[in-house]
């Protein structure tokens, strides 16, 4: 499906992005928000950490350009704050380029990069997002293990649905979260409703496990009101039409889109046009390292000089609602 998106764009002699938008019939092109993957836990690191993605999402830039630059000077700055505090041994990188030092709790993984982007000056510039990946922590019982890794453990950190949902509390007070992707396991349902209508004006629910990109579950989480954006993984629903029809339906919801990546990637940077052409507004592919996940920032800086002086919005504040539905 991607060959033959990318064969369309060539025979009709247009970039890819624009072929993109024309398939889709969509009104606008706009540069995304990136976030950037910048502390991984959960399964993919070796930490104490449940929550498996600590992200930033630089809002306040004036373009992406200067986004990426702002997510560059958090990501080093992070890493030298991390380096003092832990060792060497903790900058070491993840499978997203993300740093995975020898933390206890999220709350010490949100203050690093509080840090961080103060020492950088961007506070207030650069908002906060995190993939919990909560499916992962999930207990026989339909409670959720923050102590998952350490087996077996006494149950002190055993919480319910609605024990989470107050932690979720903390981290939309304290921080200025702006994104909580996959707060609950996939098929807890009324959670997930629970934290749509808690949170969910002032901090995006975001559906991956939930949804997996395919319109029968979005249709069912739109009923259920059970989250209010959709990760976008073209591979999971497996054709760029369905991709778009997912993106159409979410858009007529009200819904945030936020394009991704997958945790094993190629350098294919195809998402990078698939972000731009259907105005998502926001896409996630992994921290400014290793070369699989900065093929694809690559290719949107490239899209954002060919796009200069041609009146081409960066989402920025408004990355949840950055186009007219299509």
């Amino acid at each position: 499906s991607i060959a033959v998106c990318r064969a369309g764009a060539q025979a009709s002699n247009t970039p890819l992005y624009e072929h993109i938008q024309k398939l889709a019939g969509n009104s606008e092109l706009v540069m995304p928000v990136p976030s950037f993957n910048i502390i991984n836990g959960g399964s993919h690191a070796g930490n104490a950490l449940a929550m498996q993605e600590f992200m930033i999402l630089p809002t306040g830039a004036d373009n992406f350009t200067q986004a990426m630059q702002m997510g560059c000077e958090v990501y080093h700055n992070l890493k030298t704050v991390i380096k003092k505090r832990y060792g060497q041994d903790a900058v070491n990188v993840g499978d997203e380029g993300g740093f995975a030092p020898p933390l206890k709790g999220s709350d010490e993984g949100l203050s690093l990069i509080k840090e961080a982007i103060e020492i950088s000056g961007y506070t207030g510039k650069v908002k906060f997002g995190m993939d919990v990946a909560a499916s992962e922590f999930l207990t026989e019982d339909g409670k959720y293990d923050l102590n998952f890794k350490n087996q077996p453990n006494d149950g002190s950190d055993v919480v319910s649905g609605d024990g989470l949902l107050d932690i979720y509390g903390g981290f939309v007070s304290d921080y200025p979260m702006v994104s909580i992707e996959d707060p609950y396991d996939q098929d807890d349902w009324e959670h997930w409703a629970k934290a749509t209508e808690k949170y969910g004006k002032e901090c995006q629910i975001v559906g991956d496990d939930l949804l997996v990109t395919n319109p029968k579950r979005i249709e069912v989480a739109i009923e259920k009101k059970a989250c209010n954006a959709l990760l976008l993984k073209i591979n999971q629903i497996g054709s760029i039409t369905e991709s778009i029809e997912a993106v159409s339906m979410a858009k007529k919801a009200g819904w945030g889109i936020m394009t991704s990546h997958r945790s094993g990637e190629t350098e294919d940077p195809f998402i990078a046009d698939l972000a731009v052409g259907l105005a998502t507004g926001q896409i996630k592919t992994g921290a400014p390292c290793r070369s699989e996940r900065l093929s694809k920032y690559n290719q949107l800086l490239r899209i954002d000089d060919e796009l200069q002086g041609k009146n081409v919005k960066y989402a920025g504040d408004d990355f949840r609602f950055p186009a007219p539905a299509f």
